[in-house]
């Protein structure tokens, strides 16, 4: 999809990058003289689906604030807030937490935008569009009450600036309430298989609707909306785990909700929410790295050596997830490589910078790869766990199997509560490297046991970025033991 720019005020949401906001694009509208014609709603849908590409934040904070990874880099402060996430040392003053923090009520008050304009004109077509747009402001939000908790909750409007001062924070259990009302629509009007790339479709919101209540605890709900999805037959796992992530293998049987990236329009690191190329792969890439497949990187987001130890000898999936770049390097004739901050020795190997797979200069920020979001083996997890929770010991062993077998491992037959810590090893063995470990240990209540530095009671959630606390002028407390 072609990124277009509607320039509106975007509360909670306006950007601090020049390029952003003051090049005017070719045929700027006026923000009270469009939705007048099919054509706005389509190019408005298309505005919601570009927050989509800031999505790197969330695999980044994801494992680097787990025991799975370290923030690397260069140096203690380059990307300073990825340091202070991955020390537990972080506050309302954090670059990264605001970034995502922006970029997600940017994405909404796009939304929004839309939702305020549907009853202009009525068309054929308009209920899909709406539905895609319901999960898109559905997903936007299930970022936010995962990383802070109670946030402003606004729908189907923009508000002003004395509304916004007014304009408390609204408690997760309402924000999930309409994440789940939301996806509820989307998914009652979408179909399962759509024609265009990327587009969203009943099994997406379906996909994040157990997700949302698998992460809320309402297990047997959770079970059932994930069994639509198993059931309905269109997704299957993908035969070569060591190869599911590659360029060539994308948008395979296992894909349910991939974000879209190109490497044909460049980039700046200027303007990270105007790229169309994914973040990742380049950053995660291996410092000053010369020799076969691999490009050379920033060296960010460095798997630890707790992880590479934790699979089981033989599982094709820590090979696929992590590269022993030392090992690599003695079984191949000419690789160079400098050792960045933190170097643990290890790299993130689902996304990484590879030579077959650059995008534009500079193409450490115009990475092609999708990210995968959701994919079947995760619907698959999920539940198994939402079906161990509610006693159905029968049917989580056959998902959790499942997934066993695709990797070549033997099946697994405990029951109860070891059952359940067996579910709970195989999601780290299955999505090292995606993003997921972090809120998987908070959910479980295993955080304050396992990562280093973790306070119980305080970084369950994120601080919410002071600066928004300041600007919004509406009295937010910040959230507890920060």
């Amino acid at each position: 999809m072609k990124k277009i720019f509607i320039l509106f005020f975007l509360l909670f949401g306006s950007f601090g990058c020049s390029s952003y906001l003051d090049i005017e694009p070719e045929a700027t509208r006026d923000a009270d003289k469009f939705f007048l014609a099919p054509r706005d709603y389509e190019q408005g849908l298309i505005a919601s689906y570009d927050l989509l590409q800031t999505s790197y934040l969330s695999i980044w904070i994801g494992e680097i604030a787990s025991d799975n990874s370290e923030a690397g880099g260069e140096s203690p402060t380059d990307t300073e807030g990825l340091h202070q996430i991955n020390t537990m040392q972080h506050g309302g003053q954090n670059n990264e937490l605001r970034s995502l923090w922006r970029w997600m009520y940017a994405g909404i008050t796009r939304t929004n935008y839309l939702f305020e304009n549907q009853n202009n004109i009525e068309f054929t077509g308009k209920n899909l569009i709406l539905a895609q747009n319901y999960f898109l402001r559905a997903y936007y939000y299930s970022e936010l009450v995962k990383f802070f908790g109670d946030v402003p909750l606004i729908i189907d409007k923009r508000i002003s600036l004395s509304e916004a001062a007014s304009t408390k924070r609204t408690p997760a259990t309402q924000v999930y309430a309409q994440i789940e009302a939301d996806l509820k629509k989307a998914a009652e009007t979408l179909p399962w298989v759509v024609s265009e790339k990327g587009r969203i479709n009943k099994g997406m919101a379906l996909s994040l609707l157990g997700k949302v209540q698998l992460y809320q605890g309402k297990f047997a709900e959770s079970a059932a909306t994930l069994e639509q999805v198993i059931a309905q037959g269109s997704y299957n796992l993908f035969p070569d785990v060591k190869t599911l992530f590659l360029l060539e293998n994308e948008k395979n049987s296992e894909s349910i909700f991939d974000i879209q990236y190109v490497g044909t329009q460049g980039g700046s690191f200027d303007c990270f929410q105007c790229l169309e190329g994914f973040v990742a792969p380049g950053f995660q890439g291996i410092r000053q790295y010369a020799g076969p497949l691999y490009s050379s990187g920033f060296s960010y987001n460095v798997p630890t050596k707790d992880l590479y130890n934790a699979f089981t000898q033989g599982d094709p999936r820590r090979e696929a997830s992590i590269l022993d770049i030392e090992a690599f390097a003695a079984a191949n004739k000419d690789v160079s490589y400098a050792k960045g901050y933190e170097h643990t020795g290890y790299f993130n190997n689902k996304y990484i910078k590879r030579a077959n797979e650059l995008g534009l200069p500079d193409n450490n920020l115009t990475s092609p790869l999708n990210h995968k979001v959701i994919r079947f083996a995760d619907v698959l997890l999920m539940a198994a766990e939402a079906y161990n929770r509610t006693g159905n010991d029968v049917k989580a062993l056959q998902y959790l199997n499942r997934v066993r077998a695709r990797a070549k491992q033997s099946n697994i037959s405990s029951s109860g509560n070891q059952l359940y810590e067996d579910i709970l090893r195989e999601r780290r063995w299955e999505f090292a490297g995606e993003g997921l470990r972090f809120f998987d240990l908070v959910r479980t209540g295993k955080a304050a046991t396992t990562i280093k530095g973790f306070v119980k009671g305080k970084h369950e959630l994120f601080p919410i970025p002071q600066v928004e606390i300041d600007l919004a002028g509406a009295g937010w407390a910040q959230n507890p033991g920060y």
